[in-house]
Formats: structure tokens, sequence, C-alpha cells
């Protein structure tokens, strides 16, 4: 019995050191989303500043498809991620889809320093300046990036920095059938 009491926390410890260490390797993009097949959420992002506009469930649901960018200046992979947004940008009306920018958490001056330096794909930009938009999103952190089709039904998301590998084989795939939907 007294080896059993030596045993157990061993056990108990390789164990804990095999689920930890699989979890090294699991992939970060894979996080679910309760939203996937449902419609995006029902509030407005105001607009970023006056030289844009913001977007919400009407702009969501006017009969295109729509990827919804989840960014900020302070987020490294955002700067990352920002050519492959271009990218996508001069595919726009080959594909007929909208592409918006939503602002987690940062200043207007900071948001428009970053799209000079890294180019303005966005068509309306949203701020969500207090956070509530990125609870009601489910948003974990940024960059996320939503594909929305006409209906306003959330069809997809990507967690993590879009790459050329990733556009090609995850996103434009999710926007043509989004547009199909």
């Amino acid at each position: 019995m007294k080896r059993l009491i030596y045993i157990l926390p061993a056990v108990g410890f390789i164990v804990l050191a095999v689920v930890l260490y699989r979890s090294l390797f699991m992939a970060p993009t894979i996080l679910p989303s309760a939203l996937i097949n449902k419609p995006a959420p029902r509030l407005t992002l105001p607009a970023l500043d006056a030289q844009t506009q913001g977007f919400g469930p009407k702009e969501l649901a006017g009969g295109h498809v729509s990827v919804v960018n989840v960014f900020a200046s302070w987020c490294i992979p955002c700067h990352v991620e920002a050519p492959v947004l271009m990218q996508l940008a001069a595919m726009r009306d080959k594909d007929r889809f909208e592409i918006y920018g939503f602002v987690q958490r940062d200043t207007p001056d900071k948001i428009r320093a970053f799209l000079a330096q890294a180019g303005n794909p966005f068509s309306r930009i949203g701020n969500d300046v207090d956070g509530r938009a990125g609870i009601e999103w489910g948003v974990y952190g940024a960059p996320e990036t939503f594909v929305v089709d006409g209906k306003g039904v959330i069809r997809y998301k990507y967690t993590g920095p879009l790459t050329p590998d990733v556009l090609k084989n995850e996103l434009l795939p999710a926007i043509h059938a989004a547009a199909g939907s």
C-alpha cells in the first residue's frame, strides 16, 4: 500500500506531461467557433474615422460575400498578413466579395499609420473600441478572418495570420463556397 502512495503521483505526472506535450503540436488555427453557420452578430461597428464607413448587419447581408478581418496596429502577425490581404483585395472584383476591417482595441491614428505603410485592402473599417463586438463575434485575438455569405451567415473562420497557402487552399475556397450558399 505504501508503494501505491509513491506510484500514483508519478503516474499522474506522466499522464499530465503527455497531454501537455501533445497539445504543443495542435494547430493554433483550429479553434472551434460556435458562430459557424449562424448569423453574424447583429451589431453595427462604428466607422474608424471620417475617412471610412463602419459596417453591420445591413452590409453583411447585402447579397455579396464579405470577408471580415480582425486586426490592430499593435499586432505583429497583422503586419505579416498585410501583403496577403492586399493580394486578396486585388481579387475582389473578379470573385465579387467585399473586405471589411474590424479594428480591435486600437486608435484611429495608429491604424491610419499602419494602413499607410501596409496598404488598405478594406472597403469599410469598423472600430471595436471597448472590445464588446469582439466578444460577440467570438474573437480570440488578432488576426482572425471570417467569411460571411450574402445572407449574413458566418461560413468560415480562420485564426492567425493569412499566408499565401492559406489564401489559396482555405480562404478562397471558403469564399467560393459562401458565394454558392
